[in-house]
């Protein structure tokens, strides 16, 4: 009962954690945003290059920049798993917008993200995002699907 006990708290901590984080990405708060995250995280975001390493405030925030206004999300299908000081998080988001062109956003994509308890507090230490291609030969990203 008592581990069971632990285990909830964790996952309340992580989950807080996470709603903390999606709301300084929603307010396109650069530096905020990356205080949830360790010094030497790793990123496979969807956008280049294939890997990241450590924050980089100065790209997030002009990532954030090509947007009017706030951005938008939706979480489907989480999935949480802790096991001492580390835990994986995985789920469908959907990302949506407007960006300063004009242009509105609506796609889904996968996301995994790896955590680490440091100093007693949950970080993002590795994320990945991505949407699938289309196996017919073209390598063709497939941004039109939905859950």
């Amino acid at each position: 009962m008592k581990d069971e006990a632990k285990t909830r708290s964790e996952e309340e901590a992580i989950i807080a954690m996470l709603m903390m984080r999606a709301r300084a990405l929603g307010e396109k708060n650069a530096e905020e945003a990356l205080s949830y995250e360790a010094e030497d995280s790793v990123e496979f975001s969807l956008a280049p290059p294939l890997v990241s390493n450590g924050k980089d405030e100065a790209g997030l925030q002009a990532w954030f920049d090509t947007w009017e206004g706030p951005i938008g999300g939706e979480v489907r299908d989480a999935k949480l798993t802790v096991g001492g000081d580390v835990a994986f998080w995985s789920g469908l988001m959907h990302l949506t917008g407007t960006k300063t062109d004009g242009a509105e956003v609506a796609l889904w994509f996968r996301q995994t993200l790896g955590l680490v308890k440091q100093d007693g507090r949950w970080l993002v230490a590795h994320q990945h995002a991505s949407v699938p291609f289309a196996m017919d030969g073209s390598g063709r990203a497939l941004l039109d699907l939905q859950p």
